[in-house]
């Protein structure tokens, strides 16, 4: 079965890639949503394009999205979408976002699927398999890093941490080095060996949801900041590492 939910998964990201290329450095009008962040056509046309698609091969499915909220009847299977993940980038003109598509069974993620429309890269995790990727540059495997002081730190932007910006701090001044933005761009990069850890607030389940099977595919490990597993009602706060040793040094990091 889920080779098959692997096949639609891969079908709605090749729906939303022909949706948003060519939006992409094409002006688009920018909206405000109620939270402040940025919202497009494209992001709304590829949400209700996926949604279609899903919809109909497995209409017994819920689907929900980050744009228009969930459809379909409630039951074992829901599938999460984040059409543009990274929308500020998208307007911006770099490459450094994707379409977020996983499904969870029971609230717990077994597929994700990060794609680059723009660069044409696309990481596939299924829980109990190993990660696949598709691109022209790299191969699927998170590398080994036995300290926090060898490691690559990445994140998004400072701006989400309020508060925790001192915790997440504690963790920046004990890695090698830290780069900015990236949002799922930077978490697939972490399953193709090029970062080492990414810890983050204020995300939501479209956020994180495909992100898990890519990255635990990869062989790292995606948890909340105590090192516990991410839950839909869980508190956004996410921590990704590469080399699952990194994982208690991170943690104690990240502690109140």
């Amino acid at each position: 079965m889920i080779d098959s939910f692997i096949a639609a998964a891969e079908a709605a990201a090749d729906v939303a890639a022909s949706v948003v290329r060519p939006f992409f450095r094409a002006g688009v009008t920018v909206d405000q949503k109620s939270d402040a962040s940025p919202v497009t056509i494209a992001d709304r046309s590829a949400e209700l394009a996926m949604k279609g698609l899903l919809s109909q091969i497995f209409p017994d499915h819920a689907i929900a999205g980050e744009e228009f909220g969930t459809i379909g009847p409630s039951g074992r299977y829901r599938w999460v979408l984040d059409p543009v993940d990274g929308t500020r980038a998208f307007l911006t003109g770099r490459p450094q976002f994707g379409t977020l598509i996983s499904l969870l069974e029971d609230e717990a993620p077994i597929l994700g699927v990060i794609d680059q429309p723009i660069t044409r890269e696309r990481w596939i995790g299924a829980k109990g398999r190993p990660t696949l990727f598709r691109g022209e540059f790299g191969r699927p495997g998170c590398r080994p890093c036995g300290s926090l002081a060898e490691a690559e730190l990445s994140v998004t932007s400072t701006a989400v941490f309020g508060a925790d910006l001192p915790r997440w701090e504690r963790l920046r001044d004990s890695t090698r080095r830290t780069t900015y933005g990236g949002d799922c761009y930077a978490y697939g990069l972490i399953a193709l060996g090029q970062i080492d850890i990414i810890a983050e607030a204020t995300m939501q389940l479209w956020d994180w949801a495909a992100l898990v099977p890519v990255i635990e595919g990869a062989g790292g490990a995606v948890t909340d900041w105590t090192g516990q597993p991410l839950r839909p009602d869980g508190d956004g706060r996410v921590l990704a590492v590469g080399d699952r040793a990194l994982l208690a040094e991170a943690v104690a990091c990240l502690a109140l």
